[in-house]
């Protein structure tokens, strides 16, 4: 299939691109910059100029395409309804020129509710409340239009070289407070995801993709946020401490705030209905090996 990907450069995405073009597919990549535009070239993909805010260049790439991988995003959290209001945007235009499968990135944080959650979960609340919710609302609305969208929801680590997200910015938080921190007991549960098992699970998605299905890209279902402190004290000759949200927040804003959530969740039906298999070390194993150096 002719593949197109928004992301196609980023952390997820690069590893996606890897693994269409081992299954012989033929990505197509998004690209704003000269920059991004040689990255995809030197991967061996098909480039399209344009910009997750330009939907009439999203419009054309997809146009070109059997089907779509969406995993771009603009992370501005000082602007962060404008970017989820504009996914939305996005998504829709995708829904107007793509017959053949729409799958699109989401997150398990959306569902958490301090169990574990499935695929059969729903966000407790709508876009009013949490901007993010906007992508599962667009996707939804898309199906009910007969288009063929679907959902991969990540986890809020997903794990791996060139990782910048939660995992890191904690670590340097712990670096310049002289202390690696949990919450409380320190009992919040995160799921995680090798981004290599991520990618694989793209491409199974878009491969076998049934219009609304829910797809949880997990892994490893829970490790306690005093677990993962552990490893930072141990590896940074550090005092491990707990601490308040409050002072989680503090020193970490946003991300202090999914410091303390508990959000456990499983990918035990996505198994099931893809045939997926992580296969990728763990995060522990990962952080241990690859984080500190």
């Amino acid at each position: 299939m002719r593949v197109f990907m928004t992301g196609a450069t980023g952390f997820i995405g690069s590893a996606i691109v890897k693994e269409l073009l081992k299954a012989g597919h033929h990505p197509i990549g998004l690209a704003r910059t000269e920059a991004a535009a040689q990255k995809l070239v030197a991967a061996g993909v098909e480039v399209h100029r344009g910009e997750l805010e330009d939907l009439e260049s999203i419009k054309s790439g997809a146009a070109k395409a059997d089907a779509v991988i969406h995993t771009g995003f603009i992370h501005d959290f000082a602007n962060f309804k404008k970017s989820c209001e504009l996914d939305r945007k996005v998504i829709e235009a995708l829904g107007e020129v793509v017959k053949g499968p729409i799958v699109v990135a989401s997150g398990t944080a959306l569902i958490a509710r301090g169990t574990v959650t499935t695929e059969r979960d729903q966000p407790l609340v709508n876009a009013d409340v949490l901007p993010r919710v906007a992508t599962e609302e667009a996707v939804a609305a898309v199906v009910a239009g007969g288009g063929n969208a679907s959902l991969v929801r990540l986890t809020p680590t997903v794990h791996g070289d060139g990782d910048q997200g939660f995992i890191p910015i904690v670590i340097n938080a712990a670096k310049k407070g002289g202390g690696a921190f949990y919450i409380g007991e320190g009992q919040s549960r995160w799921p995680a995801v090798h981004r290599d098992d991520a990618a694989r699970l793209f491409v199974l998605a878009v491969e076998q993709s049934t219009p609304g299905a829910i797809y949880h890209a997990v892994a490893e279902e829970g490790i306690t946020t005093k677990e993962l402190a552990g490893v930072m004290a141990k590896q940074l000759n550090i005092p491990l401490k707990s601490i308040s949200a409050e002072e989680a927040a503090a020193a970490m804003g946003f991300f202090g705030m999914m410091w303390s959530m508990d959000q456990p969740s499983s990918g035990k039906l996505t198994k099931e209905k893809l045939g997926w298999q992580p296969k990728e070390m763990g995060l522990i194993r990962d952080m241990e090996l690859n984080y500190f150096k």
